[in-house]
Parts: structure tokens; C-alpha cells; sequence
């Protein structure tokens, strides 16, 4: 890939799933023309701090913890839910950095996760045929011809959304939300409401005392605005070219361009193809990227895109998200890893143990099994620590509101519990218990390596 880039230059690309059916091309082309008026969503300075992050996270100095919706929706847009949302990114965190005794750099799927990429073009239910919905931005949910027909003001609605979003994360992360103590009683509240919380009720009590400590040697939220506050960055795939194409600008203090809309953007596991649209695009922004890698990845392939995404081999560059499901892990990945580490290639390796574990009940009703998500973390974990790669970070689907879309967790939810609370616009989603119930198994898992470590170390 030798020839010129510009933000436009993926259009000479074959394009996959994006749709090609808008009915009005220069409506269209107007409604981009005004997204590349408009502010920016984010900034390159931003970017380039979490780029800065994750360096330290390929390095195994901290680990990446990235979650959200599975797609952001118009109807559920509300306040208490994107504050859900980055409480329970928090409690999280707070949970994983105390057990692996690393920073936990946080990547919400938020402001701007709407676009998705669908198995099929078209959706049929009994003799009607239309195209599938493909997330508010495209199109809408409703089984209708009108519904379904793509809109690009969608396009306007989602940034207006994003923005939106963005300015009340931005309060939340600043302006005291985030207070470490608080985010430790909210967790409280979990541990003693679980049917498992007597599991979880050494590891909070160890937090607890060692906030406690830290109070006794004078080191408070007042003391130490750093415990305030916290750093949090956007994440979205990039599916929609045209939008992103319309989202990116030349940094007034580097030269180099920056797409604006998100902090961090990936290609997904169908559009990765090397000649196509979307490496293409990606090759050229300087923001943090990733790819998700699949069973169907084989190795020199990886390494090739590898090359082509991050030519200097710049640690934070590019991160690797593998999604293989928690009966392919053990045969697929252990490859993959020995060669980008054969190879020397600086990336970020972490698990989405969501999208290879989906299944279709006996109600017709898509889910996850919560044991087949955690399974394949502990996995990720264990592979990596045979093939000498660091254990990088999980990406999550998950929402804060109390849902019920994945079965299993510590409520033992059944297939019959999922008509109860099943919002999902696309696919199913952790509830805000189950995820910080993973957060807490997972930690579990980080702590006996780093005790392995320690001890290997000591000898």
C-alpha cells in the first residue's frame, strides 16, 4: 500500500456492509457535507494520551478494559443510562486495578456506537422481505418498507446523540462522579446483594482497607484530585465510511490527520479484507485503532495487516481483539499469538468474548452464556501467559441497566427469564450485575497469575 492516502481514498476500495441503498445519493452527500462542519467530537490531543496508555498496555504495564452497548440506540438515549453505563465501567476498574495491580485504561463503547454489520442484507418475516435493520444511524427497528429504508439525517440525530453523550461523560469523569471512594460503595452495595457476594466480600474488604490506609497518610480525593477524577475514552467499529470520511482533520498542531469521532476506532471481523475499504481508511488516521480477529484469521494474514496498520510498529498503535468463542480459543489463538510476538510486532492483545459465544434459545431469543464469556476469558489469559504476551484487556457488551439478554450469572438466569427485560437493538448484552460479577472472576484470575509471577520472580 505505497499509494497516496486521503481521507477519501477508500472510496476506489470495495466497501463491505455498508449500505448501497440509500435512496437519495444527494441527500446523502449533504448530510456529510454538514457533519464536516461540524465540531469536533473528540481531539487529536485526546487520542494521542490514550494511545500513550495503551503503549504502556502492550508493554504489560496496565490493562485495557473496554465496554458498552452493542449498538447505542435513539429510543434508550438517556441520561441515567449512559451514567450506568460509566459507573459500571468504573466499579470495574476499581476491581480489576486492585486485584492485577496495574492501571485499568477505560474505553467505553458509547458516543457513537450505532452502525452494525449484519449476517444478512435483508430481514424476511412470513412472505415480506426487507432490508435488515443495520442500527438508528442507518435505518430503524420497525419491521416496516419506511422504517427500513435508510435515512441519512439519522446520521445528524446520532452525532447530535454523540455529542450529547460525550458532554455528560465528560462532567461525570470531572466533576466528582468519579470519586474513588464513591465508586468503592457502590460496589459494596453489589457484593452484599449477590447470591455469590460472599465470594467477592475478601477482595472488596481488601480495597476497603486499602482505601482506608491510604486516608490515614493523608492521601484523600482532597489531597489527590487525580482520586476525583478519572480518565475515560470513547470507542466505536468504524463501519460507516462516509461519516468517518466526514469526521476527520488535520491536527493544527501535528499536520496528521485525526478521525474525531472517537477516541479509539476498530474494523470489525467482516471488513478486515487487506484490499478493502476499511483497512484502507484505518491505515491513514493516526488515532489508536483495532481489529477483531476471528477463527477464520490465519497468521500471515495477521501479520500482514499488522504491517499495513502500523508500519513503525508504534506500541498503543493497534489493538487486537480475539473473537473465537470459548470452543475455538484453545485451537486458534495460541498461533496467532506466537507470531505477532515471533515477529516483534508491538500490538495490544485482548479478548471480546461476547461475539463467538452467541446462540439462538429454544424461544427464538439470541443470548450468551455467562460460564461460555468467562471461559473464554480465563483462556485468553492462561494462552497468553504459554506464549509470553500479556494478557492485554477484555472488551465487553454490557449496559448498566438490568436486563436480561445473557443467562447464567449469579441469578442463574434461564433461557425463560429473557423475554422479561430484553431491550437489546442488536445483540445481548451483560446487565450491570452480571458484568461486574465477570470483573471480580476475572480479577480473581489476574491475582493468581500476579501472585505465579511474583513468585517465579522471587526464586
Amino acid at each position: 500500500m505505497t499509494e497516496q492516502w486521503t481521507p477519501a481514498s477508500w472510496r476506489t476500495k470495495p466497501a463491505k456492509h455498508m449500505p448501497g441503498d440509500y435512496p437519495d445519493a444527494a441527500a446523502l452527500a449533504k448530510a456529510e457535507q454538514t457533519l464536516r462542519a461540524m465540531p469536533p467530537l473528540v481531539f487529536a490531543g485526546e487520542a494521542r494520551r490514550l494511545k500513550s496508555l495503551l503503549g504502556d498496555v502492550s508493554e504489560g504495564r496496565a490493562f485495557l478494559l473496554q465496554g458498552g452497548d452493542c449498538a447505542e440506540s435513539f429510543k434508550e438515549f438517556a441520561a441515567d443510562n449512559i451514567r450506568d453505563t460509566f459507573r459500571l465501567v468504573l466499579q470495574m476498574a476499581v476491581v480489576l486495578t486492585f486485584a492485577g495491580g496495574k492501571p485499568v485504561v477505560k474505553v467505553g463503547r458509547m458516543a457513537g456506537q450505532f452502525a452494525k454489520p449484519r449476517s444478512s442484507a435483508t430481514e424476511t418475516q412470513g412472505d415480506v422481505t426487507l432490508p435488515s435493520y443495520r442500527g438508528d444511524n442507518i435505518n430503524a427497528m420497525e419491521f416496516t418498507p419506511e422504517a427500513r429504508r435508510p435515512d441519512p439525517e439519522r446520521l445528524l440525530k446520532a452525532y447530535g446523540q454523540s455529542a450529547a453523550t460525550l458532554n455528560l461523560v465528560r462532567a461525570f469523569a470531572g466533576g466528582g462522579y468519579a470519586d474513588l471512594y464513591n465508586i468503592h460503595r457502590w460496589t459494596l452495595g453489589f457484593v452484599n446483594d449477590s447470591p455469590l457476594g460472599a465470594r467477592y466480600a475478601e477482595l472488596a474488604e481488601k480495597i476497603s482497607e486499602s482505601l482506608t490506609f491510604m486516608a490515614a497518610i493523608g492521601v484523600t480525593p482532597e489531597s489527590h484530585p487525580n482520586l476525583h477524577q478519572v480518565e475515560f475514552f470513547t470507542a466505536h467499529e468504524a463501519l460507516l465510511l462516509g461519516a468517518e470520511e466526514a469526521m476527520t482533520r488535520v491536527d493544527s498542531t501535528s499536520g496528521e490527520w485525526y478521525d474525531t469521532s472517537a477516541h479509539l476506532l476498530w474494523i470489525g471481523e467482516r471488513t478486515r479484507q487487506l484490499d478493502g475499504a476499511h483497512v484502507e481508511f484505518f491505515r491513514g488516521v493516526r488515532n489508536p485503532i483495532g481489529v477483531k480477529v476471528g477463527p477464520t484469521l490465519e497468521a500471515e494474514e495477521l501479520l500482514r495487516l499488522t504491517e499495513v496498520l502500523n508500519p513503525k510498529n508504534e506500541p498503543g498503535r493497534l489493538t487486537l481483539y480475539g473473537r473465537f468463542g470459548s470452543d475455538k480459543i484453545a485451537g486458534r489463538l495460541p498461533g496467532l499469538m506466537a507470531a505477532t510476538k515471533r515477529a516483534g510486532r508491538s500490538v495490544v492483545w485482548a479478548i471480546d468474548p461476547m461475539h463467538g459465544n452467541t446462540l439462538t434459545a429454544a424461544n427464538g431469543y439470541k443470548t450468551r452464556p455467562f460460564d461460555r464469556i468467562l471461559s473464554e476469558v480465563k483462556s485468553f489469559v492462561e494462552i497468553a501467559k504459554a506464549e509470553g504476551v500479556h494478557p492485554g484487556g477484555v472488551h465487553l457488551e454490557m449496559t448498566g441497566q438490568n436486563v436480561t439478554e445473557c443467562v447464567g450469572g449469579a441469578r442463574a438466569l434461564t433461557e425463560g427469564d429473557l423475554a422479561d427485560r430484553y431491550h437489546t437493538h442488536c445483540d445481548p448484552r451483560l446487565n450491570g450485575e452480571q458484568a461486574l460479577e465477570l470483573a471480580f472472576l476475572v480479577a480473581e484470575k489476574l491475582k493468581e497469575d500476579r501472585v505465579d509471577m511474583n513468585r517465579r520472580a522471587a526464586v
